[in-house]
Formats: C-alpha cells, sequence, structure tokens
C-alpha cells in the first residue's frame, strides 16, 4: 500500500483551544507545558502514537514540524511540535519525558514519516531511544561514533576510531540464487549533481532505481551547539548565514532574530521591518537564480546560457545585497530589534541602483521561460518525473516551494505573518503538477512575487521621513529569559519553513538550541520521488529540492 493511499484525509474539527485540545486527548495528558508559541502537553512515552494520531485525524494537525530532543538532569525529552497546513499559527507541542537509566519512547514514524530522520537526528545527538522506530540508527555521524554529542555525560575526549567499511546491497535479501538482479550505485559524495557532500546510495534494478539512501553528515558542523555557548545578545546572530549560503542569509538571521525577539519581546520598528522585508526578499531572488540556473545544469548541461545567465542576474541582486550590507555572502545585517544600520548614502543612488535590476528582471524571466520552461528537453525530462502528491508532502514535512508545487498552498510569510508581508500585495505561487517541472515553475512565480514586494518597499522608502527612520529599538545589553521558557518560531525562507527551538534556562545562553532545517525534511522525500524511475530523473528530482547541505547537517 502507497503512502498516499495510507494517510487519511485529515479532518479540522475545530478544536483550536488548549481546553479544547486537552479535553480532545483526555486521559492521554499527564501534565502541562506550556510554550509562549503553543499549549504544550506531556504524555507517557507509550503513548505517543495514540496521541499524534489523534491530534492529527480529530483535531487536523497535519503538520509535525519539528522534533526536539533533550537531556536535563532527571530526565530525557522529545518535542512535536505540531501545526496545520491550513493555519500554521494553530500550534501545539506534544512533550515526552523518559527516565535517564531508560531512555526509551514510542515512534512517530507510523503518524508522520518526516519523524524517521528527526527520530533518527534525536537517537544520534541526544541518545533517546525510539521504539518500533523502521530504521533507527545515526544520521549525522558514523555507525561507529562513541557516544552522543549532545548528552550530558559526554566525552569529547574520548578518541574515535571511523573504519572505512564495504557498502552491503539493500536488496540483496530479497534475491535468490548466486547472481544478484540489482547493481549498487554510489552517487558522490563529491559529484556535481548531489549540490554538496551528499551520498547517494543508490540500487538499480536493470535502468530503474528501486531503492535509494540520503548519506548525510560529511558537513556536520555543530551550528547548535555553537549557538548554545554564545550569548543571545550578540554571539549567535553572525552563525545563521552559514546555514543556506546560497545568498539567503538575511532569511535565515530573521529565523533567529524572530525567535529570540518573541523570546524577550522585543518590539521592531516598522521601518527597520520594511528594510528588513526588502533584503530578505533580494535574498530570496539570489537563491532561486542559483536554483534555477543548476537545475537547468543537471537535466540538460547547458552551462553557457542557462547557468551564467543565471549567475549573471545573481550577481546582480549581490551587488545590491552588498551596498547594503558590505558583504556578499555572511551578511550579518539583521540585529535584535532591526538591522544594524540604515540604507547605503545617497539613498537615490541605492533605490536607482535596485530600481534598475527591477526593470530589467521581467525581461530576464522571459528569456528563462523561453530557454527553461519552454525547452523541450527539459519538460521530457521534467514533466511527470518526480511526482510528490500533496499528502506525501505533507507527511514528510515538506515547505517551501517542494511543496507549493505539489499544490500544498503553505508560506509562512502570509499565514503566519511576520515584518511587513501583510501590509503588502503580493501572491502566493502554487502549482499542482506535483512533479520536477512544477517546484522549477513555483521558483520562477516566486522571483516575480519577490520582484512586487521589493518595489513596494522601495516606495516605502523613499518617501519615509527623515525623523522617524529608527532602525533598531531599545535592547537590553543582557537578555535573560526566565528559566524554562521554551518557544518554537519559524519564517519562510528561501527553501521552505525554517524554524528554530530555544529553551531558556535564566542565563544570558540558551539551554537548548534546535535548528528546524526545511531542506532537512525536504531531502526525505527523495525516495517517494524517485523509486521506480531512471537515474537521469533521480538526479532531476534531486536537483528540484534545491537542497543545500550546510542546512541539512547543520
Amino acid at each position: 500500500m502507497s503512502l498516499e493511499e495510507s494517510t487519511p484525509d485529515t479532518v479540522d474539527t475545530g478544536v483550536t483551544t488548549a481546553e479544547e485540545i486537552e479535553a480532545l486527548l483526555g486521559d492521554l495528558v499527564l501534565d502541562r507545558d506550556d510554550h509562549l508559541n503553543a499549549p504544550g502537553f506531556v504524555v507517557r512515552p507509550d503513548q505517543v502514537q495514540d496521541t499524534l494520531f489523534r491530534l492529527r485525524d480529530e483535531a487536523g494537525f497535519d503538520h509535525l514540524s519539528c522534533v526536539t530532543a533533550q537531556e536535563y538532569e532527571d530526565r530525557y525529552e522529545s518535542i512535536y511540535h505540531l501545526k496545520k497546513y491550513d493555519d500554521p499559527t494553530d500550534e501545539v507541542s506534544v512533550v515526552v519525558p523518559t527516565p535517564t537509566d531508560n531512555p526509551v519512547s514510542e515512534s512517530a514514524e507510523p503518524v508522520y514519516r518526516t519523524a524517521e530522520w528527526h527520530e533518527r537526528e534525536a537517537y544520534d545527538l541526544v541518545g533517546i531511544d525510539y521504539d518500533d522506530h523502521p530504521d533507527l540508527r545515526r544520521i549525522l555521524l558514523p555507525e561507529t561514533w562513541q557516544g552522543h554529542p549532545l548528552s550530558r555525560d559526554y566525552d569529547q575526549d574520548r578518541p574515535q576510531v571511523v573504519p572505512l567499511r564495504e557498502h552491503a546491497n539493500p536488496l540483496q535479501e530479497d534475491h535468490e540464487g548466486d547472481e544478484d538482479d540489482t547493481m549498487f550505485l554510489n552517487i558522490g559524495p563529491h559529484h556535481p549533481a548531489t549540490h554538496g557532500v551528499l551520498h547517494l546510495k543508490t540500487v538499480l534494478d536493470g535502468e530503474q532505481v528501486v531503492d535509494v539512501e540520503s548519506d548525510i553528515g560529511y558537513l556536520h558542523r555543530c551550528e547548535e551547539q555553537i549557538c548554545q555557548q554564545g550569548t543571545y545578545r550578540y554571539q549567535i546572530m553572525p552563525y545563521p548565514d552559514r546555514w543556506d549560503y546560497i545568498s539567503a542569509g538575511l532569511l535565515n538571521e530573521w529565523a533567529y532574530a524572530r525567535v529570540a525577539e518573541d523570546l524577550a519581546d522585543i518590539e521592531v520598528p516598522e521601518y527597520a521591518q520594511v528594510i528588513r522585508t526588502m533584503g530578505a526578499e533580494l535574498c530570496r531572488i539570489a537563491a532561486h537564480m542559483l536554483a534555477v540556473g543548476t537545475f537547468a545544469l543537471d537535466v540538460y548541461g547547458d552551462f553557457t546560457a542557462i547557468f551564467m545567465y543565471a549567475v549573471r542576474d545573481r550577481e546582480k541582486v549581490q551587488n545590491i545585497l552588498e551596498e547594503l550590507t558590505g558583504q556578499r555572502l555572511m551578511f550579518n545585517y539583521f540585529r535584535l530589534g532591526g538591522v544594524v544600520w540604515d540604507l547605503p548614502e545617497p539613498r537615490e543612488d541605492f533605490f536607482e541602483m535596485i530600481r534598475d535590476f527591477l526593470d530589467d528582471l521581467p525581461e530576464a524571466l522571459e528569456e528563462y521561460h523561453d530557454m527553461i520552461s519552454a525547452n523541450e528537453i527539459l519538460q521530457v525530462r521534467t514533466v511527470d518525473t518526480g511526482v510528490l502528491p500533496p499528502e506525501v508532502a505533507k507527511s514528510y514535512g515538506a515547505t517551501g516551494p517542494v511543496a507549493r508545487g505539489s499544490g500544498v498552498d503553505y508560506d509562512l510569510r502570509r499565514d503566519d505573518p511576520y515584518g511587513y508581508y501583510d501590509e503588502l500585495d503580493w501572491n502566493v505561487a502554487v502549482e499542482d503538477g506535483c512533479d520536477n517541472y512544477s517546484r522549477l515553475l513555483v521558483r520562477l512565480r516566486e522571483v516575480e512575487e519577490s520582484a512586487k514586494i521589493i518595489e513596494q518597499c522601495v516606495d516605502l522608502l523613499e518617501d519615509w521621513p527623515e525623523d522617524e527612520r529608527t532602525i533598531q529599538s531599545n535592547v537590553p545589553r543582557t537578555i535573560r529569559p526566565d528559566d524554562d521558557t521554551e518557544i518554537y518560531r519559524a519564517v519562510e525562507g528561501a527553501k521552505g519553513e525554517l524554524g528554530i527551538y530555544v529553551r531558556a534556562d535564566g542565563t544570558e545562553k540558551p539551554a537548548r538550541f534546535k535548528i528546524r532545517s526545511p531542506c532537512f525534511s525536504n531531502l526525505q522525500t527523495l525516495p517517494e520521488m524517485s523509486n521506480g524511475e531512471y537515474i537521469p530523473d533521480l538526479i532531476a528530482s534531486l536537483g528540484s529540492l534545491d537542497i543545500v547541505l550546510g542546512e541539512v547537517d547543520r
């Protein structure tokens, strides 16, 4: 039975308040543990599936956004952050404590397929064991790694020996006889079509893909632990630029800014919100330009016309962002409460630079449609390949262009407004083809919508009274949220929902800092899109996901 057939249609019964959810869960609830963004309910580790099935099927919580694992002095804890695709502001947290001497919890994978990777990460880094998990093993670290790096008793000085082991065919036992009908094929980790250090363990039956496993962790940089060692006010903000480093730095910075500002109750001046919105959409265009160019390069190898055209237009955006931030890649422009400095002087020249780019953009997009979306070779390679039905996309927690290319109308800029988005006129780009071609069209359309947003921001900034140009609110030098304050917040990154969970412990550094990467969840859909298709279709499907391994591995 396919996942699409086995996933029931979710029914939103109107259960939204904490009291209604508690009544729905009944005796499954042991205690309350509310977070700033959502009501929290503590449940037994052997009743996770009952709880989540009830919340999904009877209350409409069809989006498992993130799974956070952490260790306290007296317990381990898994937190399932649930939302609704129809209304992401309707949230609930399911908190599952387990004893330190037996950290075993029921797996959420039968309810939400995306939990498979999230729980593997929790096991790998924290050490929680998930019963009935279909494939509980390490995901970021080698299988031979000793200990769990985010556990309290982890010995950092313990030597690690990581031998190179022979790869086994995962389907070998399914075949009888001396000769095997399948072939094991390694794609990556150093291959231009893997978009970074990604290793695809692929099994072929003839020319068709029958199994593909994404082997990640080659770029794991301990970003969460680094942020846990930095102060809220000053030391964390430079690091988000390194997650999705493909020109999306301001979008990453906004994810941290939003969670920290809500945690510390910091207001952002309206003028700074407009600047943030403009800068974020410039980053979105730059990221999508590279996504479109590399996708065409993957699919039919057009380096000169398509890839270089896309890089040319991306460089124009980079020039604007360099004027704004002083940097071309790691911008470090946002600050808690606003931005680090005002628009560059003379302002008229800066605005003219943006308007020149926006004036040339429609003709450039028309060229892209002529050379890419109207190209017969690309259409043959992408139409009806890499099919991802909407219910499957939801079960894997897919967001961004990957979800919107499957007809899932979900965009946090509109559905969970922040910044200045709800004051502007723009549309969410959605395609219902569910294939590689639809994901390409979504990105091209989103460039148009981002241009609309930027133009409106420029109009506002040009007429903004000089004496009201407040770029940053009055933020305390030291931020110390109350002990045990917890929050999860997200923004619409270039790749999808980029979220952060923070638990405060009363100090100026977070006790737990968890990054919800959109690429991490989106990459998990690759087998659903590729099994039964050919290797070239697999490469096209991977390119359509537009992953960045710096954000997948963190």
